[in-house]
């Protein structure tokens, strides 16, 4: 699951809403897929509105509050989320995240060592991302699970399956010591593709609309 930036200033943001998705997933509780999340904000300055969205969807709404800063706490599956604004020099604020009591950065640094995220665009339309959750190589292809089969090769195991037209093996060899273990890279049509920094995207932008 993922959210928005730890700390977001409002000044540094669009006076319109910024549709931007994050991109590192948790297993849904029923069907065992993996889901991506958008959260939108909406701060009212002047009519005391707090508005909060998730993929579109409206979980929040508080009308006529006096009190411009403070916590909204809501859910998204099993997970508690909270949205905190704070005061900013110079009449602005500043937002931050928290998942199941964890600040952003926590919760995003604890994400980098469960998965590994490929990005890649087939032609000129196709565009996949790829995850493998480490702990069960469980395999992903734009949030939904694969049963792929791994075949052993001198060195490793290689994981071989077709989207469209387009070739992809992922590889999983010894990096031969200890404190790297095992190393998985993505070949796509033979090519090599470099692996997605998971921190860098979840630092995308939110929707956040100030509002009078």
């Amino acid at each position: 699951m993922s959210f928005l930036s730890p700390t977001l200033r409002m000044e540094n943001l669009s006076t319109q809403p910024i549709m931007s998705l994050d991109h590192v997933p948790e297993a849904q509780r029923y069907n065992k897929q993996n889901i991506m999340y958008r959260i939108e904000l909406e701060h009212g300055t002047t009519s005391g509105r707090r508005m909060i969205w998730v993929n579109g969807r409206e979980v929040l709404r508080r009308d006529w509050m006096f009190k411009l800063v403070g916590e909204d706490t809501f859910q998204i599956e099993e997970s508690r989320c909270i949205i905190r604004v704070d005061p900013a020099p110079g009449f602005k604020y500043e937002y931050s995240l928290y998942i199941d009591g964890k600040p952003h950065a926590q919760y995003t640094e604890e994400l980098t060592r469960k998965y590994r995220l490929w990005l890649c665009t087939c032609g000129t339309t196709e565009e996949y991302r790829i995850m493998l959750k480490l702990d069960t190589l469980s395999l992903y292809v734009n949030d939904e699970l694969r049963e792929e089969q791994a075949a052993f090769v001198n060195g490793g195991t290689d994981t071989t399956f077709m989207l469209q037209d387009t070739e992809f093996i992922l590889q999983a060899r010894s990096s031969g010591n200890k404190h790297d273990g095992i190393v998985h890279t993505l070949l796509v049509n033979g090519e090599l593709v470099p692996e997605a920094k998971i921190q860098e995207i979840m630092q995308e932008q939110v929707s956040i609309l100030q509002t009078t």
